[in-house]
């Protein structure tokens, strides 16, 4: 009955993989997460692939473009494109296992960039849940065709979801400010003034408020695949009681 519980078949074992380590941003550039998503069109079978980076931090979305395939190439040259935008020296990435993201040419691509790669488990979306996010929103978002027509058509429409996103959408997960603010540092400012205008109706007015009052606080740190107790701390949310 010895050595009864060992693998047999031709087929190599599966391998258990860990959770990916624990990143963390405390401002812009810092972290960002990125992936590919299917665009569907009138074709049935047919899409269009949209990659786009995120932002972790910020939530800003920071770089994207369509393509009428999906490859590494495209993926590398994108990012090289984004050096003339940002500096990605130092930059966290974190993706999926797909080819585009783990292939030679696009490792060797932010190996030059000076990005460091981090990638999640494989098959477990919820190793890269900013991204899958954001391409929820973008889905569920009003006024989203559902098909695009063409690749123009495609690419006008996002280019109008990603202004929007950036510039009006607030985002609760930092205090319900757009990450253009969040960039800019004008959030902090605009909490100020949240907390000053609720304090300031709850002295008009004591009767009408109850004991605890909402206190809203900037969202300082930010984990991707956190630790355990990494949200521990009251300033990892955006408002408290």
């Amino acid at each position: 009955m010895a050595n009864m519980l060992h693998h047999r078949g031709n087929n190599k074992p599966c391998r258990k993989t860990g959770k990916p380590d624990e990143l963390k941003a405390t401002g812009p550039d810092q972290v960002w997460c990125w992936d590919i998503t299917f665009l569907r069109t009138p074709v049935y079978g047919l899409y269009f692939y949209c990659y786009m980076i995120k932002d972790i931090w910020t939530k800003e979305i920071v770089g994207w473009e369509i393509h009428e395939t999906e490859g590494v190439e495209i993926a590398s040259d994108l990012f090289r494109r984004l050096q003339n935008k940002y500096k990605l020296k130092g930059i966290k990435l974190h993706s999926d296992n797909g080819n585009p993201m783990k292939g030679a040419t696009m490792i060797m691509t932010l190996y030059n960039l000076g990005v460091i790669p981090s990638y999640s488990r494989p098959r477990v979306s919820n190793d890269n849940p900013y991204i899958e996010s954001l391409f929820k929103t973008l889905k569920y978002t009003a006024g989203y065709p559902g098909q695009f027509k063409d690749l123009y058509h495609a690419r006008i429409w996002m280019a109008e979801f990603v202004n929007w996103y950036n510039t009006e959408h607030r985002h609760s997960a930092i205090g319900y400010v757009t990450p253009t603010q969040r960039r800019s540092g004008e959030y902090k400012e605009i909490i100020s003034a949240r907390n000053k205008t609720m304090e300031q109706a709850r002295l008009l007015h004591p009767e009408r408020w109850g004991k605890k009052v909402r206190i809203w606080n900037a969202t300082e740190e930010i984990f991707l695949n956190p630790n355990e107790d990494a949200y521990s701390g009251e300033n990892c949310h955006p408002f408290r009681f």
